[in-house]
């Protein structure tokens, strides 16, 4: 059987393989699973439910918030905010469960419910699993009068909240900065242009005008194209591209040159490293992180660690080794101290700090690494977990490792959702990494 919960949360197709109905179940069972402990102490458990702009998201918002009052948990709606601003109100708040309903970078028909647990952190497998199982053993009948939960329409404070949280967390003034901010038109789209204003930096706001349906649409950190375009057309210092939940931040240099995921962890690890405040003098990034990520970071005398692909593995090392600093090269940056989670608007004040403390343009910082041109090969094939154990791939892998030497890299995974089997390969120059990948690509699809 299918599982429910994906890497991150329970996704699909709005009204269609996520449906109201099974939001309705979904919160009835994350209330049994996620409170147990606060029912059997006599006190009235509480959740904090948030969400994007997409117009699926009313309708399974009420929909969770029906199913967890009626297992007698207090919902507080908090309306349109990002991801980590529920992970951080869910903390702050004192509440039991946190709750955001957001597909993230996926197109405005699809939506996602993601749930955090007590402090804001996201759930392990066996707890999600735990939920899935109860949504099938649900009594039709929850608690009756005084035991029904009540559902507060909007929490007054929640913004400023989380706007004073992260005026606390990066307290450097960016006068003198000029920013532009995609906010997709998505859970951001106020926050993030007042959080960067806040700090003093001059904002230059696109696609913040959400209308329910155009979150993602040729925007974001997904549609790149669009910031570099208008921080040439403003003149400005760099540009800021978020995600629908902004959760994930890129960036463009003046010039609209992109700084990706692994270019501004290198940035920060130097930053906190200079302030002692790396621990362990380590970063963790995923493996399809860039090798330049590895040799920027040898150069500096960092160690990294490697996870696999994920944010959510990411976050497990860097809570397992009580680390500081870790992401995605596609913009999830995890700052412990401050966020439970990846937090974009956190990722564009920290990088604007590192700016002004400096007096270095973004282009400047982003030397620290270089990029190793990278190539990526997507191969159907007929069994994906058999890809690796075939003599012939092994041997293709072991020729190709031999041929790069230390000046490239090459790594073959399979997809986690679809039958295809992922080649990568990343060489001093574009040519040759292409060539090695179309060399290991022939040799799988042949399996």
């Amino acid at each position: 059987m299918t599982r429910l919960f994906g890497t991150d949360g329970v996704r699909g197709l709005a009204n269609k393989t996520l449906t109201a109905s099974l939001a309705l179940k979904l919160g009835a069972a994350a209330a049994e699973v996620l409170t147990r402990e606060v029912h059997s102490s006599k006190r009235r458990p509480v959740a904090i439910v948030g969400r994007d702009p997409r117009v699926s998201g009313e309708m399974l918002a009420a929909a969770l918030a029906a199913g967890m009052a009626s297992r007698g948990v207090d919902v507080l709606r908090v309306g349109v905010l990002p991801t980590p601003a529920v992970a951080y109100l869910t903390d702050d708040y004192g509440a039991d469960i946190g709750v955001m309903i957001s597909a993230s970078h996926n197109p405005m028909p699809d939506n996602g419910i993601k749930f955090f647990s007590a402090g804001g952190h996201k759930l392990p497998d066996d707890i999600e699993d735990e939920i899935e199982n109860a949504m099938s053993e649900l009594d039709e009948e929850g608690p009756t009068g005084h035991g029904i939960g009540r559902i507060i329409e909007e929490a007054p404070d929640a913004r400023e909240r989380y706007l004073h949280h992260l005026a606390h967390a990066v307290r450097t003034d960016l006068s003198g900065i000029k920013v532009v901010v995609d906010t997709a038109n998505g859970a951001a789209f106020d926050v993030a242009p007042a959080a960067y204003r806040a700090a003093g930096a001059e904002v230059i706001a696109i696609h913040h005008k959400p209308n329910a349906y155009n979150i993602n649409d040729e925007c974001g950190s997904t549609h790149i194209d669009q910031i570099q375009a208008a921080v040439l057309e403003h003149g400005a210092d760099l540009g800021l591209a978020h995600d629908g939940d902004a959760d994930r931040c890129l960036a463009v240099d003046h010039e609209g040159h992109i700084v990706d995921g692994d270019q501004i962890m290198a940035i920060l690890a130097v930053a906190m490293q200079e302030k002692n405040n790396l621990r362990e003098n380590t970063l963790v990034a995923t493996v399809m992180s860039n090798l330049g990520l590895k040799l920027a970071m040898d150069n500096a005398g960092i160690s990294m660690v490697n996870t696999k692909v994920g944010d959510r593995y990411v976050l497990a090392e860097l809570n397992a080794r009580n680390l500081s600093l870790g992401g995605e090269q596609s913009g999830h940056i995890i700052q412990p101290a401050y966020s439970t989670t990846g937090d974009g608007l956190l990722t564009g004040l920290s990088l604007m700090a590192r700016m002004a403390q400096t007096h270095s343009s973004l282009q400047e910082l982003a030397q620290v690494m270089q990029v190793l041109p990278q190539v990526l090969i997507n191969v159907p094939v007929s069994d994906k977990n058999a890809i690796l154990d075939d003599p012939s791939v092994r041997a293709a892998i072991s020729a190709a490792e031999e041929e790069l030497g230390e000046t490239g890299r090459v790594l073959l995974r399979a997809s986690g959702t679809e039958e295809l089997f992922r080649v990568m390969v990343e060489a001093a120059s574009e040519d040759k990494a292409r060539a090695v990948a179309g060399r290991l690509a022939a040799v799988v699809a042949a399996v």
